[in-house]
């Protein structure tokens, strides 16, 4: 069971991640749009523009890639989440746009070990 402290401890590094994420994105050349969109039905960390595309952007942090690494902890539940809150988001537009769906994958404290997968989920 895991107390308060710690559980804010958690919550701190999950938004030092996405922080260093959306910076990182930044400095490619994406705009953010939002972060943190949630809905019953998923969270979205980071909404970005990249040009006329929208960019839904899934960011993991993993101190060790003792489990997998970030990469690994992207389940298909998860993935199915990240979809559907999308969908919520894009029926809050006037009109779709193109989109994408990218993941910034964070494994251990150096911030110059952030992959940028782009395209990662396919969606029918």
């Amino acid at each position: 069971m895991t107390d308060a402290s710690s559980r804010s401890t958690r919550a701190d590094v999950g938004q030092a991640a996405e922080s260093r994420a959306a910076a990182y994105l930044a400095a490619q050349g994406l705009a953010i749009v939002t972060r943190n969109f949630r809905t019953r039905r998923g969270e979205i960390d980071l909404i970005a523009r990249d040009g006329a595309v929208l960019v839904f952007v899934e960011v993991r942090r993993r101190r060790s890639s003792a489990y997998g690494g970030a990469a690994a902890s992207i389940t298909e539940a998860k993935r199915a989440r990240i979809v559907a809150a999308a969908a919520a988001y894009l029926a809050t537009l006037a009109h779709e746009p193109a989109c994408r769906f990218d993941v910034v994958l964070i494994d251990g404290d150096d911030p110059r070990r952030v992959d940028w997968r782009q395209d990662v989920i396919a969606v029918e």
